[in-house]
């Protein structure tokens, strides 16, 4: 290959997070969404996150075991929540800002809700005005375009057993071309 030309297994070739030199190729990149386990995981859990491209953890992770399964499945972007300790805050931290598939995600904690969001989040969807924006910490689950700041807000309930939620839950979705795909919600049973 020294006349200049690229093998065709190295154009090929497509990096960790689905991004393509070869944009007609590329599939829609699968996410599994997941909050507060308060250091609970099961296979449940795993089983319906298996065929995740990436899995994302809004936060109260509770246990690096947890974090220790889910990256078994899939590679994981997560963020520390109120009740996780140093270790884990060293591992994580409190604000997310990616992009993925052309859409860009604000990911944290404790973020409210739509007309009711926690200190400083309006200012900062307002200022950074994210497609996602993706929060846990309420236990309660929620997926809501806010015209307020033009994006799509979620949050997965809670997949853990602590907490005043009754039914267990995340939520599975696919990214394509800044497009939110295939949106599901998946329940893992009574608390």
């Amino acid at each position: 290959m020294s006349n200049g030309t690229v093998c065709p297994c190295l154009e090929r070739k497509t990096p960790r997070w689905g991004q393509s030199h070869i944009r007609d190729q590329i599939a829609s990149v699968r996410i599994g969404l997941i909050s507060d386990t308060h250091g609970h995981i099961d296979d449940r859990i795993l089983h319906h996150l298996a065929g995740c491209d990436e899995i994302w953890h809004a936060g109260d992770i509770g246990s690096l075991a947890v974090t220790d399964a889910l990256s078994t499945v899939a590679p994981l972007l997560a963020v520390h929540g109120n009740i996780d300790d140093q270790l884990i805050r060293r591992e994580f931290p409190e604000h997310q800002h990616v992009t993925r598939e052309g859409m860009s995600i604000w990911m944290t904690h404790i973020g409210g809700r739509p007309g009711r969001y926690a200190k400083g989040i309006r200012q900062g969807l307002g200022e950074h005005r994210p497609g996602l924006f993706v929060c846990g910490h309420s236990h309660l689950l929620m997926v809501k375009k806010d015209p307020s700041w033009g994006g799509l807000y979620l949050n997965p309930g809670a997949a853990g057993r602590q907490g005043f939620h009754r039914m267990r839950t995340l939520l599975r979705f696919s990214l394509r071309n800044g497009a939110i795909l295939d949106p599901e919600v998946v329940e893992l049973g009574i608390r």
